[in-house]
């Protein structure tokens, strides 16, 4: 901490990147994770094949897609783009899963009712079983967010990284308290951030909540 205590200034635009690097990919992978899920849904073979493709790409090392990414878009390795692409990609192997198992809890006769009431495919999704679906969909979220804030990290292997560059530079110098002040920042970070997303989620499920208490 005596670190941190006696350099707050290169910590506070660390934490600045760091949380741009979670929470960016984190929307991006949701982004598209809504329609491939809507898509998928009502398709068996496809859905399999899907979340087996997801599967396997979650498997692949981050700091491989890193080094990766860059020959592949031809983007520099220092872009940070290569660590949103990266983890955008984690995110949506992620997220599909959970926005299928989250839209198949809805309800058979909303789906009805909502098409009986004229709602095209596209419109019956986001404006009624999408937020029915928020209970189960917002905890997966929360899990990818604390993960691409974990993930972030090794970014520093290759100079992008956030609060990770603390464990690099205080590796380099052994320096301890350096590598505890990142470890700290990250930790407080995902705290944060999971904390912010579960009241955001709290916020739009007042319903839920209502009827479980009337129930």
């Amino acid at each position: 901490m005596i670190w941190l205590l006696e350099n707050p200034d290169p910590f506070w635009p660390l934490l600045a990147e760091h949380t741009v690097l979670s929470v960016l990919p984190t929307l991006l992978g949701l982004l598209f994770a809504l329609p491939v899920g809507a898509a998928l849904r009502g398709r068996p073979r496809a859905r399999a094949l899907a979340v087996l493709i997801a599967g396997i790409l979650f498997t692949i090392p981050s700091l491989a897609l890193f080094v990766v990414i860059p020959g592949i878009l031809g983007t520099q390795i220092l872009d940070p783009l290569n660590v949103v692409l990266a983890l955008t990609l984690y995110a949506l192997a992620l997220l599909v899963r959970a926005v299928l198992d989250s839209l198949d809890g809805v309800p058979v006769a909303v789906r009805s009712a909502a098409q009986a009431m004229g709602y095209a495919p596209a419109r019956r999704i986001a404006a009624v079983e999408l937020p029915i679906a928020l209970p189960v969909l917002i905890p997966a979220l929360r899990v990818v967010l604390v993960t691409n804030v974990s993930l972030v990290s090794v970014g520093a292997v290759i100079g992008i990284g956030g609060l990770g560059r603390l464990f690099t530079a205080g590796y380099q110098r052994s320096y301890p308290d350096q590598i505890l002040a990142g470890i700290i920042g990250t930790v407080v970070l995902a705290l944060v951030l999971d904390r912010l997303l579960a009241l955001v989620g709290r916020s739009l499920t007042r319903w839920d909540r209502a009827g479980r208490t009337a129930a």
